[in-house]
């Protein structure tokens, strides 16, 4: 959530980064917030006022009574229950302008940063860098989906019928590869200085709405009715969450977890091309990075985390590039935002596999999470940041697609080779 002194600084510049994100009548949105704010103002002053005055009458009543004026002293209790009424009157008013209020500044999504580009589409994101492509396949490549089915890694069928289509089942040297990925990443997260974390992957309502899936997102979540929980779209819901309601040490900043979990997403109005075979899936696996970070170094820690992460891309020896999002391309609640992308030699088309983000104070707002500022000693609010690092199916699709031989196996890249025991899959 926006901070309402921000909205409040500079209206102008505010709606003017909320039209990168392509909201209707920014302008009109930010003065409707600032008319509310300015209307709660005016009844804390009338309530503040009338609070002041029983104030003065109560402690007059005591000044009556001693001095003998009975009379005068009930005028001033009946005054006093007047005044009480009025104050109860005014603390439901402002309890229902504060709700408004924040009914109004939750619909708006996080302010963008001043680097990141105007744009509406994916079409208009930014390739920031771009790795050579050069692979060597065998004739008549087969995409990932063919050569899992006849190395009998996933059974897709098996998914389908258990659950759904979006549901695939790893077989074998399929769940193994999957295993050894997951491993591969935590490792290497570790390695970083990540510590790890294994979280539920059921939320309550709360949860969602301290990293801002809720309200934005409910629509994609899957929701558990009797229990009122959601099942996490990626780890990054739970991890963030512990900070929840917590002062944390400037000191100990950056704060750095890793966590993997199974991921759910409805994925609805996907279709076509994009949804075949690992290319777009309801649940599957992620290992995600979070940072906790002071609000002057938050864009350092960003930049170092896209660094991370590709160092992860380029030891499996992908193709990758690197995009920095346009205002209409990024989520609900993030500040700027990078995508990596692998190339999928047989699909011959780049696949997402990574986001790297800074939400600033827009996850901490919510969640006010705070540290004390050693210099002011006045808590303040945090910085967050998180990213994939890496989510599997579309990494498995490239890795199986780009890494086939002529013989019909599959080259397993040599930092994978410990974890899987082999060198190849066939």
């Amino acid at each position: 959530m926006n901070e309402l002194v921000v909205l409040k600084q500079n209206p102008e510049l505010a709606a003017a980064k909320l039209n990168k994100k392509n909201v209707l009548n920014a302008q009109n949105a930010v003065q409707e917030v600032l008319i509310i704010d300015e209307h709660r103002k005016k009844i804390l002053t009338e309530l503040e006022q009338k609070r002041a005055q029983l104030n003065t009458v109560s402690k007059e009543i005591g000044i009556l009574m001693a001095s003998g004026q009975k009379e005068q002293a009930e005028k001033a209790k009946e005054e006093t229950k007047i005044l009480k009424d009025q104050i109860a009157q005014f603390e439901i008013n402002i309890r229902q302008i504060e709700q408004e209020l924040h009914d109004k500044v939750i619909l708006l999504p996080n302010l963008p940063h001043d680097s990141v580009p105007f744009g509406s589409h994916a079409e208009d994101n930014t390739v920031v860098f771009q790795q050579e492509i050069s692979l060597k396949l065998p004739n008549n490549p087969l995409p990932h989906w063919e050569l899992a089915t006849k190395l009998n890694l996933i059974d897709w069928e098996a998914g389908n019928k258990i659950t759904g289509s979006g549901f695939p089942v790893y077989i074998g040297q399929g769940a193994k590869l999957q295993r050894a990925l997951i491993n591969f990443f935590l490792h290497e997260a570790e390695l970083a200085g990540y510590t790890e974390i294994q979280p539920p992957i059921l939320v309550n309502a709360d949860t969602g709405y301290g990293t801002g899936q809720l309200p934005d997102k409910e629509g994609q979540m899957y929701f558990t009715p009797a229990d009122n929980l959601y099942l996490i779209p990626t780890a990054e819901v739970p991890i963030t969450n512990l900070y929840r309601d917590v002062i944390v040490e400037e000191k100990k900043m950056p704060i750095k977890n890793c966590g993997y979990t199974p991921c759910f997403r409805r994925e609805a109005g996907s279709y076509g091309k994009d949804v075949r075979g690992l290319n777009r899936l309801h649940q599957f696996d992620k290992v995600e990075i979070v940072q906790i970070a002071h609000p002057e170094r938050s864009y350092e820690a960003l930049e170092e985390m896209v660094a991370y992460v590709k160092t992860l891309v380029e030891k499996l020896g992908l193709p990758y590039r690197i995009l920095l999002l346009c205002g209409g391309d990024m989520s609900f609640a993030s500040a700027k935002t990078y995508d990596f992308e692998v190339f999928s030699g047989a699909q011959e088309r780049w696949l997402e596999v990574s986001s790297v983000s800074n939400f600033e104070t827009f996850q901490t707002n919510r969640m006010k999470l705070r540290f004390r500022n050693s210099e002011t000693q006045k808590t303040q609010l945090a910085h967050t940041l998180n990213g994939s690092a890496l989510a599997l199916p579309r990494i498995v699709a490239a890795l199986l697609e780009n890494n086939q031989q002529a013989d019909g196996t599959i080259r397993i890249p040599e930092c994978l080779q410990p974890y899987m025991k082999q060198t190849h899959l066939s």
